[in-house]
């Protein structure tokens, strides 16, 4: 028994040491899901953007969604955190727990068995020695009882010797009895503590070491099942997050990101124009001329294109600056019919004609706003950056001034309240003056007004910027669509007014005569022809029209569309009576014509 009392020993000190070294396994995996979480992170905190209040880059759908997932990667990381949170919890904070508390039961319970081995050995010894001085007295007493039978036989003898022999056996007598009794004492003793100690204590802390394993084992198993629980709690929330990731990427939108680059980098500016055409027969037109019948009269009837053009630079149009003067249309006084031998006609130009093209070549400035624009925002994006953003493209101004608005007025509300506040809050003060001071409450008064006053004129300015770049936005968008020579020539005889006479004497370029002395003003207008209709709408709600330029409309009233939204929002429209303005795009049903040139 004491043979298996050892190997209970060893046996109960190997469960506790498979117990430490799956706890250490356990921290281990801890340690594994905490690098990971933490660089993941890392990885997170790499690759996000990294960008202040006022960085306004283009958010890209493909961005968007690569974002999106850095966040969803990020819970997952703090899952990963979870997970070893809950492993270091429940799993290996009670290992460590329950592997003390097994050390020091099992150091109780061994040390209780060693008692009980320890009782039985000294009841044997006690046993033992009654036992073997029994035996000697019983020797001692043989003696005795030989030597007193010698004596008592010996003829020669004492009667006082055989009578000393006779006492020391009955000495000797007397004492093995006492040990025999002693003896007989011992061993019953040593035969009930020994029954008791195999079969009630030994059984009994055996029973103990026993349950304490079986506990061991149960433990193990519980954490075996915490350790799987651990992982298996954060997969509905870790699931979330790559749905997370799939919804991110099928968020991404190549058109919109298409619109998104053309909406950034939308400039405003207009292409250039096309260039004149030099006319390098001159000398053949008017060798062929010289003995043909010309029309010098037409000469005094042409307008001065060098005195029209320099009176028109730098004038203001309606919505910005009036587009530049395009080179004059040859007027039908420059045709005229020459007779053939054979009977045909052709048309051929006039030596007046051509001068007159020739000097408006000369004298006009070549028609490349764009060429000066662009050279122009080159500068401006090498230069610091300006108040009323005047270094950026038209379209671009447009959009900051209009953010730069709306953040205003978003600070005008916040101090309106502030404001508000305050004189709930002095009025109060002034009905129950125990709550406080009025007057304390005046110096942040009177800021809030001052601050109030400053934004209303910073809004004020900035919707002065805006209504210019709107005015010129708007002048370009009219220049577009603008006809040029060739296409007035061989279309007809038709004014710049929009007359028409089949006479070609009586078309003559230039305003009416009783405009002979009109102002700037109406200079700028006389020259505009009415744009063709592209196409027609419908209006799906209606709209005041208060702003100028733009045309109130009736819910379901029909107008015609002279000119496509350019991306600011709005379509310019015209009723049947000639009336136009610009209409916001998402009010009215647009149809536009197969062939709007002929609309």
């Amino acid at each position: 028994l004491k043979d298996q009392f050892d190997n209970l020993d060893k046996h109960t000190q190997w469960g506790i040491d498979f117990l430490e070294k799956y706890a250490k396994f356990v921290k281990e995996r801890i340690e594994i899901e905490q690098n990971y979480a933490k660089q993941l992170r890392n990885l997170v905190k790499k690759y996000c953007p990294k960008r202040s209040p006022k960085d306004e880059e283009p958010r890209f759908t493909s961005c968007i969604a690569f974002f999106n997932i850095l966040n969803e990667l990020n819970d997952y990381a703090g899952q990963r955190e979870v997970v070893a949170e809950e492993m270091g919890h429940r799993v290996y904070g009670e290992l460590m727990r329950y592997s003390h508390d097994l050390k020091t039961e099992r150091k109780m319970h061994l040390q209780e068995g060693r008692k009980a081995q320890q009782y039985l050995d000294m009841c044997w010894k006690q046993m033992d020695n009654s036992k073997k001085k029994f035996e000697r007295e019983c020797r001692e007493a043989e003696k005795a009882q030989q030597s007193y039978e010698r004596l008592d036989n010996d003829t020669n003898a004492t009667k006082a010797d055989v009578e000393k022999a006779k006492q020391q056996l009955n000495l000797r007598t007397h004492m093995a009895d006492e040990n025999k009794n002693e003896y007989a004492a011992q061993l019953q003793n040593f035969n009930g503590e020994q029954h008791k100690h195999y079969y009630i204590v030994i059984p009994q802390i055996y029973k103990q070491l026993q349950e304490m394993d079986e506990r061991r084992t149960i433990k193990l198993s519980e954490c075996y099942k915490g350790f799987a629980d651990s992982e298996r709690k954060v997969i509905p929330i870790i699931s979330k997050c790559l749905e997370g990731m799939i919804l991110a990427a099928k968020s991404v939108d190549e058109h919109r990101d298409s619109q998104l680059v053309i909406d950034c980098f939308k400039s405003g500016f207009e292409p250039p124009g096309d260039f004149p055409f030099e006319d390098y027969s001159q000398n053949i037109y008017r060798t062929i001329s010289d003995g043909t019948i010309s029309t010098p009269k037409q000469e005094g009837m042409r307008i001065d294109t060098k005195t029209t053009v320099g009176k028109a630079k730098g004038k203001l149009w309606l919505f910005g600056k009036k587009p530049k003067p395009q080179s004059p249309p040859l007027t039908p006084t420059s045709l005229y019919t020459s007779s053939t031998p054979n009977g045909s006609q052709y048309p051929i130009f006039s030596i007046e004609p051509v001068h007159y093209c020739m000097s408006d070549i000369k004298t006009g400035k070549p028609r490349i706003p764009s060429f000066r624009s662009l050279k122009r925002g080159y500068f401006c994006l090498q230069g610091p950056a300006l108040e009323d953003f005047s270094h950026l493209p038209p379209e671009q101004r447009r959009k900051k001034l209009q953010q730069r608005i709306d953040e205003l007025n978003r600070e005008l509300q916040k101090e309106t309240d502030q404001k508000d506040a305050l004189i709930k809050m002095k009025d109060v003060y002034e009905k129950n003056p125990q709550m406080g001071d009025p007057s304390s409450l005046q110096p942040k008064l009177t800021e809030t007004m001052s601050n109030m006053d400053r934004l209303r004129m910073e809004i004020h300015k900035n919707e002065a910027w805006l209504s210019e770049v709107e005015g010129k936005v708007a002048a370009r968008s009219d220049r577009r669509h603008s006809s040029d020579i060739n296409h007035l020539v061989t279309q007809g005889r038709e004014s710049p007014e929009g007359s028409y006479t089949d006479d070609a004497n009586q078309e003559v370029r230039g305003p009416p005569q009783q405009h002979a002395h009109p102002s700037e003003f109406d200079d700028e207008f006389e020259d505009d022809e009415p744009l063709p209709a592209i196409g027609h709408c419908k209006a799906i709600y209606p709209f005041d029209g208060h702003n100028e330029g733009t045309l109130a409309m009736k819910e379901g009233e029909i107008l015609y569309i002279i000119e496509e939204d350019k991306g600011d929002g709005w379509t310019r429209a015209r009723r049947h009576n000639g009336e136009e303005g610009y209409v916001p795009t998402s009010y009215i049903d647009v149809t536009l014509e197969k062939n709007s040139k002929g609309a």
